[in-house]
């Protein structure tokens, strides 16, 4: 057995658990660099999107790290309890991108240019279009941020850093102007 698989086996996720639990980071970050990779690929088979995927991940460890002390031993294994959460996750937020993904509508559009500006791409949209009339009807923050997500991929992660607010914040404001974005385009 490699040293790397050793390793693996041997880590121990319910003693990382208890120690997250009282605050310890460093236990989160062992926890982290154990199972990331792992559930990341649960997420990316739920999700099919690598960035869906790695923000699964992201919001599941921090609901781990949030929740560590409500994890109990006595009702499963810690790594059934993580990977639970991550699948949770995934589902619900498979189940908000089929109600309010656009790819489809943006797509016939060309919008799909690497590090394109969200300048750029309303330029590229007709000027008597639908999708440019309603964008246009976004304040100019939200319009651009939901462009370099939808242009250029950025996630929600890289949107809130961009933009300076928090990611809880930079996720509404995404949801929000899909909402806004579905009723004009009704």
């Amino acid at each position: 057995m490699t040293a790397a698989a050793r390793t693996e086996t041997e880590f121990d996720c319910d003693a990382a658990l208890r120690a997250c639990a009282s605050g310890d980071r460093a236990a989160l970050h062992a926890l982290y660099a154990s199972e990331a990779r792992r559930m990341i690929g649960v997420a990316r088979r739920i999700l099919k999107r690598d960035a869906l995927a790695e923000e699964a991940v992201h919001d599941s460890f921090v609901q781990i790290w949030r929740q560590a002390a409500s994890f109990d031993p006595a009702r499963g294994a810690a790594r059934t309890w993580i990977y639970a959460i991550v699948r949770h996750r995934a589902l619900n937020i498979l189940r908000g991108e089929t109600r309010t993904d656009l790819v489809d509508d943006l797509e016939p559009f060309g919008l799909e240019a690497p590090d394109e500006s969200p300048e750029a791409a309303m330029l590229r949209l007709s000027e008597s279009g639908r999708l440019r009339a309603c964008l246009e009807r976004l304040e100019a923050p939200r319009r651009a941020a939901l462009l370099l997500a939808y242009v250029n991929g950025l996630t929600h992660g890289e949107l809130a850093g961009r933009f300076g607010v928090p990611l809880g914040t930079m996720k509404s404001w995404v949801r929000r102007s899909l909402l806004s974005l579905r009723e004009c385009l009704a």
